[in-house]
């Protein structure tokens, strides 16, 4: 067996190559033909948002540490040094954004056009579409536009993050300024990207930098335009909150917002044929770099892209097309089994615990507990946390009316929510106004855990209700997130959930935690023990196994106790949706484990873990993935589920749902490279969630199970087992 202190760099997958392999799964769905096509529009615009985040965050922290003077972090356990994985992640994100560019341009736009659904460009434009151009760009666009020419008295201006602009090299042809001219034109976001060109219902449109290209020459009249192209620049956008202080967290975060205008560019993208000296210009005011050797080899933070630039925008086309026989069949999510609209909730809850699976489950039963506790006399107090939530949220309205009723009501609302800071401040403000007692948590951690308790006076008796799930409290999110919350009025879940609130609120320490696993204090140390656990038994000849569902695995202390166990002999299945740094199948380190990924119509972000098997298995569920952040800088909760029908449901239901997926699951090879899981010759084909959607069906109409129709027109019968393909052993 090889001590723990021996694993070697080449037992682990970098981190962010990982991730890159993720988004390039994301990829896959719209390359897939048997997505329906507006969905793969979607995904393509989804792969876009993803890399955005990506280099705003991780490739800029690698950045400062290469360019910056930052100190480096520790080594890796891949030992992959900061240089060399930024020249890594250069290349392999350009791979995967050629192949993105080609699959629109070589697949998406002709079969959109098969559909009646155009993008066109000026040279396209009939005498009816040129008039709407025309008109669209003196009423609406010109009005806003700012022209600026960059020399001595005009410098250049501040490119925004993910702003896109229009750069042009001018010739002088009359009247007054210099005879050669730099400028730059930026497109106003309050504008559509995509203009629709056709009267109401025609799905034909043109983008926004392509009217305003041809409309340069009335921008800067008295000038030749010699060349113009769009870029956009991405900036380092996580400005670092830990090493400030203050006596008013909101005032830090308003600054940090401030701060983020004016950070360092990461990555420029332009048109690929963007001319060399408009190229120069921006790279040269950028400070970016375009020809580092690292290793022999050539580093450059410009990509060249062949169409529109930041495909986000496709988004917008998914919307504007209003063409459902192109996009993913409705469903209507269930009431949870003994929950109706109409029944008392806090009864149902008092008599069993309930476990809700988003977006199989309605969400509503969530919102409902809010909003009931709202306007109930009989309501006390209620306290939530708050990490990400919708715009025009019900839970935030329904705790504004509780303040205004008289409730004692308390939100913990995570200003570090990145990205998200500016919609939390908003509603954090309408909270406080309202009279609700708003707490921003930590300076130093963020505030991750997902928990509601809502407390009640039934007759003499005070009695709490507690929701805990590892998604947030988002009713929109909910429809598209795999996630999974239990109600329950347990006294030790009440009495820890309380606690817990206490600290977030009061530093109150010295709890004995009876049933939440809390972060930073034991969620590691935990988990580690549960893993060994299982690694004892299975050393002792006791039957043992690991099942753990997770959006990323990072940890090295958690993967090297996997390692151990695997040593032991436990078998150990993992769904890792996104990261993973665990190289599963290695002889001798990680035979008896396997990982696989689920990407598909909705965003697997649930967090299961079994240990143990049959009458012995434990159950958590959990706000928190395997990796240093949540362990350590986080305030997360993993806790049990201990009903017996909900544990059943859970072990036998929807961990081999999961694990019997052979038509969205890839595995991860010893190689770090993933591979599609296929069914066998004459076996069903499961589509894992496409079976939970099914056995949501069932169960709301209560009857036997008819096959499911698969996106490929082919059928999957749930009655049937799929046996693991090679790929899976």
């Amino acid at each position: 067996m090889v001590p723990a202190s021996s694993f070697q760099p080449e037992h682990f997958i970098n981190r962010e190559l990982s991730w890159l392999e993720f988004n390039a799964r994301v990829l896959e769905e719209a390359q897939d033909r048997s997505n329906p096509l507006l969905e793969r529009v979607k995904f393509l615009s989804i792969f876009s948002s993803n890399l955005d985040e990506f280099f705003m965050v991780r490739v800029a922290g690698l950045r400062e540490q290469v360019f910056g003077g930052v100190a480096a972090q520790d080594v890796p356990a891949d030992g992959l040094r900061a240089k060399r994985q930024l020249l890594k992640i250069s290349q392999r994100t350009r791979q995967l954004v050629t192949e993105q560019y080609a699959c629109f341009n070589e697949t998406i736009l002709p079969e959109l056009a098969a559909e009646n659904i155009r993008l066109l460009t000026e040279k396209d434009l009939d005498k009816s579409q040129k008039k709407t151009v025309n008109d669209f760009f003196r009423q609406r666009a010109f009005p806003i536009l700012t022209p600026m020419a960059i020399d001595p008295s005009h410098p250049s201006p501040r490119f925004h993050n993910r702003g896109l602009y229009l750069v042009a090299l001018l010739h002088r042809t009359t009247g007054l300024g210099p005879p050669d001219l730099f400028a730059v034109v930026q497109l106003p976001q309050v504008l559509p990207r995509l203009v629709p060109l056709g009267p109401q219902g025609e799905d034909t449109f043109i983008l926004l930098e392509d009217i305003l290209a041809s409309k340069l020459p009335e921008l800067f009249g008295g000038y030749e335009i010699a060349h113009q192209a769009p870029f956009r620049v991405t900036r380092d956008m996580d400005v670092d909150l830990l090493e400030q202080e203050g006596d008013d967290l909101l005032q830090v975060i308003e600054q940090r917002l401030r701060k983020r205008q004016h950070s360092e560019a990461v990555r420029l993208e332009v048109d690929a044929r963007m001319n060399r000296d408009l190229l120069g210009m921006i790279v040269e005011e950028e400070n970016l770099h375009t020809k580092l050797d690292v290793d022999g080899e050539r580093y450059s933070e410009v990509y060249r892209v062949n169409g529109p630039l930041d495909m986000t925008c496709l988004m917008e086309l998914t919307q504007a097309c209003k063409k459902e026989q192109l996009l993913f069949k409705p469903f209507t999510p269930r009431q949870p089994l003994g929950l109706r609209p109409k029944d008392d909730l806090f009864e149902e809850i008092a008599e069993r615990d309930i476990l809700l699976h988003h977006p199989f489950d309605a969400f509503d039963p969530v919102v409902q507990f809010i909003e009931t506790a709202a306007h109930d006399d009989n309501v006390l107090a209620i306290k939530q946390t708050l990490y990400r939530t919708s715009g025009d949220s019900p839970i935030v309205r329904a705790l504004i009316n509780a303040a205004e009723n008289g409730k004692h009501v308390t939100a913990l609302v995570e200003l570090k929510a990145r990205f998200d800071e500016a919609n939390n401040i908003v509603w954090a403000r309408q909270m406080e106004n309202a009279g609700v007692h708003v707490v921003y948590g930590f300076m130093d951690m963020k505030t991750h855990c997902k928990l509601a308790m809502v407390v009640r006076q039934e007759g003499k008796k005070v009695r709490r209700y507690v929701h805990l799930g590892t998604g947030n409290y988002n009713p929109n999110t909910a429809k598209l997130y795999t996630d999974l919350g239990l109600f329950t009025a347990n006294k030790d879940f009440a009495e820890d959930a309380s606690a817990l609130f206490n600290f977030l609120t009061g530093y109150s320490q010295g709890h004995q935690w009876t049933k939440l696993i809390v972060a930073p204090q034991s969620l590691r140390r935990k988990t580690i023990e549960l893993i060994r656990e299982q690694t004892e038994r299975a050393r002792t000849g006791k039957n043992a196994r690991i099942f753990a569902k997770l959006n990323s695995l990072v940890d090295q202390e958690t993967i090297e106790s996997l390692y151990e166990a695997s040593q032991a002999g436990v078998p150990i299945e993992l769904v890792v949706r996104g990261v993973c740094c665990l190289r599963p199948g290695l002889p001798g380190i990680s035979e008896t484990i396997q990982v696989r990924s689920i990407v598909d119509r909705f965003l697997e972000h649930s967090r299961i873990m079994i240990f143990g098997t049959g009458q012995k298995a434990r159950v958590f569920l959990s706000s928190a993935d395997w990796m240093p952040r949540n362990f350590e800088r986080r305030v997360e909760v993993m806790f049990p589920i201990e009903a017996p029908d909900l544990i059943q449901k859970i072990c036998k239901e929807i961990a081999p749902i999961y694990l019997n997926d052979n038509l969205r699951a890839r595995v991860l090879k010893p190689d770090a490279s993933y591979e599609r899981v296929k069914a066998w010759n004459g076996e069903a084909e499961h589509r894992s969630q496409y079976d939970l959607l099914q056995s949501a069906k069932i169960r709301e109409a209560t009857q036997s199970i008819p096959q499911l129709e698969l996106p490929n027109g082919k059928s999957s019968d749930k009655r049937q087992k799929s046996k693991p393909s090679g790929a899976e052993k």
